[in-house]
């Protein structure tokens, strides 16, 4: 049987655990070829960190592709993360029409109630319209709300508030969605996945503290074992397990968390929280 292929679309960060040094490892590890598209090259992730250096990369990405199709290239999946302008949104909606198949969009662009620096309030606008495009989104609270242009509300949440979330974003599509930051309690935090009206949720145990990289990583485990076969609620229950897990190694060491968390660790036996079936 020939290896699955993704595609990875996401900015390197150089230094910090986000993104491609993120994405590449994980979904490597299940025996998933994995190539990429780099948007940007910074020095370190946005997050925690100032003087940072950052060079975009949106030139080189169309002639990328097209070499690409020069070598009657195909994937099993398309993965994209940070896209740092709207003339990026635009260079994936067209990888997404040329290469025709399953994609995976986390729409990272805010938390906590806020958008990253550099992104305009106009935005979640132009990623909600990229991510019609997709069959599964990844977004988390924050990044939810904007793209329907409503009030960010901290939680905990109700089931209700949550599952009304989710509907909402489909736009009344066939629409897969993985909302992350799901918590109805101070004491367990997760996802919330919903696949054709039916809402799946799936909470570990919270720590405390606000760790980088976590969105980045719980995509890219979604991701390795969606193209593994999984379906989306067992795919949701492995992102946030081996997320919580890499969380709390992070914690217990007592690790700077602007450099993201310990999920290098746990690799060795992320193929057995996966199930592979294809």
């Amino acid at each position: 049987m020939s290896q699955k292929k993704v595609l990875a679309v996401h900015d390197i960060s150089c230094m910090g655990r986000c993104s491609l040094t993120v994405a590449l490892p994980v979904i490597s590890a299940v025996g998933i070829t994995t190539s990429i598209m780099p948007t940007a090259v910074l020095s370190t992730h946005t997050g925690g960190f100032t003087n940072y250096t950052y060079r975009d990369l949106t030139e080189d990405m169309i002639p990328i592709a097209d070499h690409w199709q020069t070598l009657n290239t195909s994937f099993d999946a398309i993965y994209t993360g940070y896209l740092g302008s709207k003339q990026q949104l635009d260079i994936v909606a067209e990888l997404i029409d040329r290469f025709k198949t399953l994609t995976i969009i986390d729409p990272v662009m805010a938390d906590h109630g806020k958008l990253y620096s550099g992104f305009d309030t106009d935005f979640p606008k132009g990623m909600l319209k990229l991510c019609q495009k997709a069959d599964v989104i990844t977004p988390n609270m924050t990044e939810a709300v904007l793209m329907l242009g409503r009030g960010y509300k901290e939680g905990p949440y109700t089931r209700e508030y949550i599952c009304e979330i989710l509907e909402a974003l489909t736009l009344g599509k066939d629409k897969k969605i993985v909302l992350t930051g799901v918590h109805f309690n101070k004491e367990e935090y997760g996802a919330a996945a919903y696949d054709n009206g039916k809402v799946h949720f799936a909470l570990e145990k919270r720590l405390p503290g606000n760790y980088h990289g976590t969105g980045d990583l719980f995509a890219s485990v979604l991701t390795a074992a969606l193209v593994s076969g999984n379906n989306l609620n067992q795919a949701t229950e492995a992102a946030v397990k081996f997320t919580a897990e890499s969380v709390e190694r992070t914690y217990l060491a007592g690790d700077d968390i602007r450099y993201g968390v310990n999920f290098e660790e746990g690799l060795c036996g992320l193929k057995n929280l996966i199930h592979i079936t294809v």
